[in-house]
C-alpha cells in the first residue's frame, strides 16, 4: 500500500510541476526553456515536507521552513515559485557557471544546479545550522548531492568558491557585503533583494566603472538576513497604530507635532494624473524628495477613518516640520480607472500637498512605466556622490537612484 501511495504522489507531483510551468509561463515569470526545464524537473514538494502537494506547487505560495520565535517574523521560507523563476530568469545562469546563493532552503539551489549542469558548481549558504541541515537533507533526498551546502555568514561570502559568475541573495539584504564584489568574476552578476527607504526590490546588478549598475528590478518581500548584515529599521510612532518608517533617512521627525497635525481636519488635493503601477510610483516618490518616508497604520486606525486605506501596507509620506501629506486615490469617472491624489494634515498642509501633487504629475508625465529607474551601487571605497534625494547611504556603500 505504501508503494502505491508513493507512486501516486509522484505522479501527482509531476502533473502539478507541469501545471506550474504552464502557469508561470502565462504569468511571464518563466521565459526560457532552461528555467522551464528546471522547474519541471526539481521536486519542490520534497523541500516542503508536511505541506499539501497543491500548496507546494502553487505559484504564489511561500511555505514556511522555520517559523519565527514567539510569533515573530519567519526565519526561513521557500520563496514563491513565481518570484524564484523571475529572479533566475534575470540572473541568466548558463551551463558551467559557478553560482553562490545566500539564504538556503535547498529548492532554489536545486533549480540553479539544473541550470549550471554537470560542468557547473553551486554553493548555497545559510547562517542557521538547522536550515543548513535541512537543506542538505532535502538536496540529498532529491538527488542533488553535488550541491555544496555551507554554514556561514553572508557578510563574509565564501572565498573558496571564488571567482563567482553569479551571486544570488534569497533573503532580504539592507546592504551588499564587500566580500560579494571581491569574490565576483569581472563579468559576474549579482541578483539581490535590497532594502532601501523601507521597501525591498530584487535588483540585477552588473559591474560598471564605479561599482554596480542595475539591469532590471522588481518589487519583492523576503525574510531579513541574519548575522553581521542585520539591520533594524528606525520607526517613529506618531499615534497609537500610526508609525513613520525611517529606514535610511537622516530625516528628523517631530512626533508630537505630527500627532497634532494628524488630528486636525485633513485637506485633499487631486493631481489629474492616473493612479497606476503603484509600486513603481512609490519608488519614484520615495527617492525624489529627501523629506519622503513611509507611513504605516493599523487596520483599527483605518477603520476609525483617522488615516486612509493606502497606509495599510505603507505609503510614501512627505513631511515638512509640523505637517505631512500622503498618497491616496479615487475613481476617475471620466477616464475610468483611478486618479492619484493627496491627503494632507497640519498648518502647512496646502504647501506640502502642492509639492506632493507636483511629484505625482511628474511621474505621470515622464516616468509612467515599469523599470523606469536606474539603480547604481557605489562601494564606500569609491568617491561618494553628492548628497541628494536619490542618494541613499548604506554601511558599505551608496545606492543612487535616478530617472532619465
Amino acid at each position: 500500500m505504501t508503494d502505491v501511495t508513493t507512486n501516486n504522489d509522484a505522479e501527482e507531483a509531476a502533473i502539478l510541476r507541469a501545471a506550474l510551468v504552464r502557469e508561470l509561463r502565462e504569468q511571464g515569470a518563466i521565459q526560457s526553456d532552461a528555467v522551464a526545464a528546471a522547474v519541471a524537473t526539481v521536486p519542490r514538494h520534497l523541500f516542503t515536507p508536511g505541506v499539501p502537494l497543491e500548496t507546494a506547487y502553487a505559484p504564489d505560495n511561500a511555505p514556511v521552513v522555520k517559523p519565527g520565535d514567539n510569533g515573530g517574523r519567519h526565519r526561513s521560507v521557500v520563496s514563491a515559485a513565481h518570484l524564484q523563476a523571475t529572479m533566475l530568469e534575470a540572473a541568466e545562469i548558463k551551463p558551467g557557471m559557478h553560482v553562490c546563493e545566500y539564504g538556503s532552503g535547498g529548492y532554489n539551489a536545486a533549480l540553479i544546479a539544473e541550470l549550471v549542469g554537470d560542468s557547473g558548481r553551486v554553493t548555497t549558504v545559510d547562517i542557521d545550522p538547522d536550515i543548513v541541515e535541512r537543506a542538505r537533507n532535502f538536496l540529498d533526498e532529491a538527488g542533488y548531492h553535488h550541491v555544496n551546502v555551507v554554514q556561514g555568514d553572508a557578510e563574509q561570502g565564501v572565498p573558496e568558491a571564488a571567482p563567482l559568475d553569479r551571486v544570488i541573495g534569497t533573503a532580504g539584504f539592507w546592504d551588499i557585503p564587500p566580500a560579494w564584489l571581491e569574490q565576483l568574476a569581472d563579468d559576474g552578476r549579482i541578483v539581490v533583494p535590497l532594502r532601501f527607504k523601507g521597501t525591498t526590490r530584487w535588483i540585477v546588478f552588473d559591474r560598471d566603472t564605479s561599482g554596480l549598475i542595475s539591469r532590471n528590478y522588481g518589487l519583492c518581500s523576503f525574510v531579513p538576513v541574519q548575522g553581521a548584515g542585520t539591520h533594524t529599521e528606525r520607526t517613529v510612532t506618531i499615534d497609537d497604530g500610526v508609525v513613520v518608517c525611517l529606514d535610511d533617512e537622516d530625516l528628523n521627525v517631530d512626533a508630537e507635532a505630527l500627532r497634532r497635525a494628524l488630528h486636525l481636519p485633513r485637506i485633499e488635493r487631486w493631481s489629474g494624473a492616473v493612479f497606476d503601477m503603484p509600486d513603481e510610483q512609490t519608488l519614484f516618490l520615495l527617492t525624489s524628495d529627501s523629506n519622503m518616508a513611509l507611513l504605516h497604520a493599523d487596520q483599527t486606525r483605518i477603520d476609525q477613518e483617522l488615516v486612509a486605506p493606502s497606509t495599510a501596507r505603507g505609503v510614501p509620506v512627505l513631511i515638512s516640520g509640523d505637517s505631512f501629506a500622503y498618497r491616496t486615490r479615487r475613481p476617475d469617472e471620466q477616464n475610468g480607472g483611478f486618479e492619484s491624489g493627496v491627503y494632507a494634515h497640519g498648518p502647512s498642509a496646502e504647501d506640502v500637498a502642492a509639492r506632493y501633487v507636483e511629484l505625482l504629475r511628474q511621474w505621470a508625465d515622464k516616468y509612467h512605466r515599469r523599470g523606469a529607474a536606474s539603480i547604481q551601487y557605489i562601494p564606500k571605497a569609491a568617491t561618494p556622490p553628492t548628497s541628494s534625494a536619490g542618494v541613499i547611504t548604506k554601511r558599505h556603500g551608496t545606492v543612487v537612484i535616478s530617472y532619465p
